[in-house]
């Protein structure tokens, strides 16, 4: 090539692709310098926001992915509005004790008396204490998938109230199923793999405890037709859990759920 001549396009070295990046420019470029530091500022305030919304908390917890925290945390929500519960009553029986009425204050009479019956005072003494509990994981593991009813190696609704019923006849004064007081609207429900009291499900094991003579409490679940033919066989072929123990002390707590029944009414 010749001084002053000029390079063919095929001599020119190739472009790197490094050199077709351009910086904006003109408008372009003023709204990209400007833009940027907008989003940025936006995206501040908004996780200013979030952190004063949240108070400290996730403001999207994650799913549970065990069921028995799930159990446990529907159970805590309960009872702290049991408790406010308890509390609202209590304001309500202190108000409804001010009032000067002959016909307030013989209702009221009759009411205390009947509160030992039907659960609302606490009850302590001697008794027993059942456990319910289902098979040991590896037992259910061990099973091949086709041809078992894996229902069999779970407690159920009956076999609860199995007991309960035998330690009514046997005649406890009291009867609590995990810490909860048993009275005469209370329904036992499977839920799943928990079991449904007022409304409120827990898993296993189901602790069952009764106060009450401990012989003839022991010696009526003994003799129960469903406990000893269907339930206690299940035990003995490792289906279910067992556990059955003398107490000297069973403190079972005042009922201090919600007392309002719900009935159905025909329709004119």
């Amino acid at each position: 090539m010749t001084s002053g001549s000029h390079a063919r396009p095929q001599d020119r070295p190739p472009r790197r692709w490094t050199d077709r990046l351009r910086r904006p420019r003109g408008r372009a470029g003023f709204g990209w310098r400007i833009g940027t530091p907008v989003m940025v500022a936006l995206s501040g305030t908004l996780f200013v926001a979030s952190s004063l919304n949240s108070d400290g908390t996730d403001l999207r917890p994650g799913r549970y992915t065990d069921l028995a925290s799930l159990v446990e945390a529907e159970a805590t929500q309960y009872d702290a509005l049991r408790r406010r519960a308890a509390e609202l009553d209590s304001e309500v029986d202190r108000l409804a004790g001010a009032v000067s009425d002959s016909g307030v204050t013989k209702a009221r009479e009759r009411a205390d008396r009947l509160r030992d019956p039907a659960g609302l005072t606490p009850r302590r003494g001697d008794g027993l204490r059942i456990t319910l509990s289902d098979a040991d994981p590896e037992v259910v593991e061990a099973q091949p998938e086709e041809g078992t009813d894996f229902d069999q190696f779970v407690v159920h609704q009956q076999d609860i109230q199995a007991v309960v019923n035998a330690l009514w006849r046997a005649g406890a004064t009291a009867v609590t199923i995990a810490g909860q007081r048993v009275i005469t609207t209370t329904g036992i429900k499977c839920e799943g793999n928990a079991v449904t009291l007022h409304g409120v499900p827990y898993p296993q094991p189901y602790v069952i405890e009764a106060v009450g003579d401990p012989d003839v409490l022991q010696a009526t679940v003994a003799a129960d037709a469903y406990v000893t033919t269907r339930y206690l066989p299940a035990v003995a072929r490792g289906e279910v859990g067992w556990d059955l123990e003398v107490e000297d002390d069973v403190v079972a707590p005042a009922y201090a759920g919600v007392l309002t029944m719900s009935y159905a009414e025909p329709i004119d």
